[in-house]
């Protein structure tokens, strides 16, 4: 199942959270955040953006995120982090994060799908797909000039795309926490009466 929100929507980080219940399993461990792209270009930066921003917001939570400003993690090494991720965590699930290219319409969507991110394929490179969860931010009209438009990318549109994704999967986060610790607390209560 897919589900796409327009930057420009209000609601949009909702939108990302609610997406997120729908999708993930219930009663899973947290998920770990893979966060794929480079500082060097601006197009490309979404997801060390985004990793950056939850990477704070989700500070004594117990939570992972990979891929950040200060340690970005480009698309070649996705077919490490898979390996690695699969090793270090292999019962949360991964939720991956990259700037993507679509239709000229779809510029400005951030699309969210219960599939594998494959990174790289705007740029035509055959890699590894990663993740259970894919979020998306389409940055750029698709063409064979992928790479260049990736670096006429405005940075406010990747600042607000990242600030919607993060604060969606911040506010799913938490409520999974805080649902865990509720259901720890019946269940904790419900044994003291046996």
């Amino acid at each position: 199942m897919d589900y796409s929100f327009n930057l420009y929507n209000s609601l949009a980080p909702n939108g990302v959270c609610l997406a997120l219940k729908k999708i993930m399993p219930e009663n899973c461990k947290p998920p770990v955040i893979l966060c794929i792209g480079s500082d060097l270009s601006v197009g490309d930066s979404l997801g060390p953006v985004t990793g950056t921003k939850l990477k704070q917001m989700l500070a004594g939570l117990n939570c992972y995120v990979y891929g950040t400003l200060a340690k970005p993690i480009t698309a070649h090494e996705v077919k490490y982090m898979n390996d690695f991720l699969r090793q270090t965590h292999p019962d949360s699930p991964i939720i991956a994060i990259d700037a993507a290219v679509g239709l000229a319409g779809d510029i400005g969507l951030i699309k969210i799908s219960d599939k594998a991110l494959k990174p790289g394929s705007g740029a035509n490179k055959k890699l590894a797909k990663v993740g259970d969860v894919s979020v998306m931010g389409i940055i750029a009209e698709q063409s064979v000039f992928n790479y260049s438009l990736f670096s006429a990318t405005r940075l406010n549109v990747i600042y607000r795309m990242s600030e919607i994704i993060a604060e969606g999967i911040f506010s799913y986060i938490l409520d999974l926490i805080q649902n865990a610790g509720v259901k720890q607390a019946y269940a904790d209560v419900f044994t003291s009466f046996l």
